[in-house]
């Protein structure tokens, strides 16, 4: 298998070189050449499958410049029962007739980017061990990427991690979570800004390519293929856990701000997993909501993004966008190049002659979850099914119970515990022991360490001067 840009101009590579590269060298996303399908005899191998078998099974076709050993090593000693708390990983428990919520958050960051990120961790260390390489990590986070990658990456050898926040915008565990972490090689800044402004920097680093080489700059953020990989995985699970045959179709209902899980969502369907519609669900950033409803996508400036109770959406420039509209213009990365350089100097675009193709063929619908509607979904879940839910998870269900259709499955993705967002729970059912794990007592009492700068990208760039020596060559 080998991995090509949505802007056409970037060789062919391998996955472990992808893994570690983040963007490609000509500002787009890498992504396989093709996705492989699979039909339903191998639906019916894959369903008796334990989580880690599947994950090998369908990471194998994607990674196949690692041995098969090495990756199979690589997956049975990310997803066990003692970094997950299950033995299936990602349960799947019942809401109400036709409406389930998959469990995501059982990791160490209680967050669905822990499924991602641990694997992403142990295969880094495999790949630069094999490479005889070092690696710099930066990248943004709106709440829960930069305490799961921290967490995956602490300790590890040959990777540094600078990870870029918002200042002040995150929630008081979230903040916790990543600045009370002490390991040499952790880094958090915070920006003066929102998370675009973050991401932006991000990607300016990483497209100044002297820079990018000194440094062995590498992300962690869900533009990297690796997330996007171990993600997949757990759609294919959940499907296989609310159906009895292959014959039937379930539809997901996924919160989206930066469009990294559903988009693997949109790759379990093009492989040929049975799934119905793909539905993503903002917050009052409500960019994607726009597009999958109209057809136009326009990304609004920092200084006009909401600052909301779901913080982790507070995203107004979906950077996995790009390889969804890439397969959407059927692979015109002249045009795909052409759409993005706009959007990165704040134009939009408008696509509505395909919406028929956006809802029909790819399956894609969505909707949009307020402050007030989040709150009175946490409330409403917790007096009839005495079940607690995030506040994104909220909009999910939200979103989920507005658009089904009779008859229709949905499975939510959750997308964090509750306990990181206590003050939004207590605000919506008054105040409530919240139930928290025992490895995160006390966690918003420990110090903390975190480099606050204004938004620039020179100011970051120095700072991982001071921590990393360039390379010689």
């Amino acid at each position: 298998m080998k991995y090509i840009s949505t802007r056409g101009q970037t060789q062919p590579m391998d996955f472990s070189d992808v893994l570690l590269m983040g963007l490609a060298p000509d500002g787009g996303l890498m992504l396989p050449e093709y996705y492989p399908e699979v039909d339903t005899a191998v639906l019916a191998e894959w369903r008796k499958l334990s989580y880690p078998e599947l994950a090998l099974a369908i990471m194998q076709r994607f990674a196949t410049d690692i041995p098969y050993a090495d990756l199979k090593d690589i997956i049975e000693r990310t997803y066990t029962t003692e970094v997950f708390g299950d033995k299936e990983i990602v349960p799947v428990r019942k809401l109400e007739d036709n409406l389930y919520i998959l469990g995501l958050s059982n990791g160490p960051t209680l967050a669905f980017k822990d499924v991602a990120m641990q694997f992403l961790g142990n295969a880094f260390e495999y790949v630069l061990k094999q490479k005889g390489a070092r690696i710099t990590i930066i990248g943004a986070t709106s709440g829960d990427t930069g305490s799961a990658a921290e967490y995956a990456l602490r300790g590890k050898d040959n990777i540094e991690v600078f990870m870029l926040s918002p200042h002040e915008k995150m929630s008081e565990f979230q903040r916790a979570q990543m600045y009370s972490l002490t390991d040499d090689n952790i880094h958090n800044i915070a920006i003066k800004g929102m998370f675009d402004d973050c991401q932006d920097i991000v990607k300016a680093l990483q497209q100044d390519a002297e820079f990018k080489a000194a440094y062995s700059l590498g992300t962690v953020n869900s533009i990297n293929w690796g997330r996007i990989l171990a993600q997949i995985v757990y759609y294919f699970k959940a499907y296989f856990a609310v159906t009895a045959s292959n014959d039937e179709q379930v539809s997901f209902c996924v919160p989206s701000g930066n469009f990294g899980n559903i988009c693997a969502g949109h790759i379990a369907r093009e492989m040929g997993l049975p799934i119905g519609r793909l539905i993503v669900a903002t917050n009052e950033n409500d960019v994607l909501n726009d597009f999958f409803n109209k057809g136009t996508y326009q990304p609004r400036p920092t200084e006009k993004t909401y600052v909301t109770s779901s913080p982790s959406m507070d995203i107004s420039k979906a950077s996995n966008f790009e390889r969804f509209v890439y397969l959407l213009l059927d692979k015109d990365t002249a045009r795909v190049h052409e759409l993005f350089e706009g959007v990165k100097s704040g134009q939009g675009f408008d696509l509505s002659e395909v919406m028929e193709t956006v809802n029909s063929h790819y399956g894609f619908a969505a909707g949009k979850s307020t402050h007030s509607d989040r709150l009175q979904t946490i409330k409403s879940l917790y007096e009839q099914h005495g079940e607690l839910v995030d506040p994104h998870t909220a909009d999910g269900i939200k979103v989920a119970k507005d658009l089904q259709l009779d008859g229709e499955v949905i499975i939510c993705a959750e997308t964090a515990l509750p306990v990181k967002f206590a003050e939004t729970i207590v605000e919506a059912i008054g105040p409530i022991d919240i139930k928290r794990p025992a490895h995160t007592e006390g966690l918003e009492d420990l110090e903390q360490h975190v480099t606050v700068l204004d938004n620039d990208a020179e100011l970051v760039a120095e700072q991982i001067r001071q921590h990393v020596q360039p390379n010689l060559s």
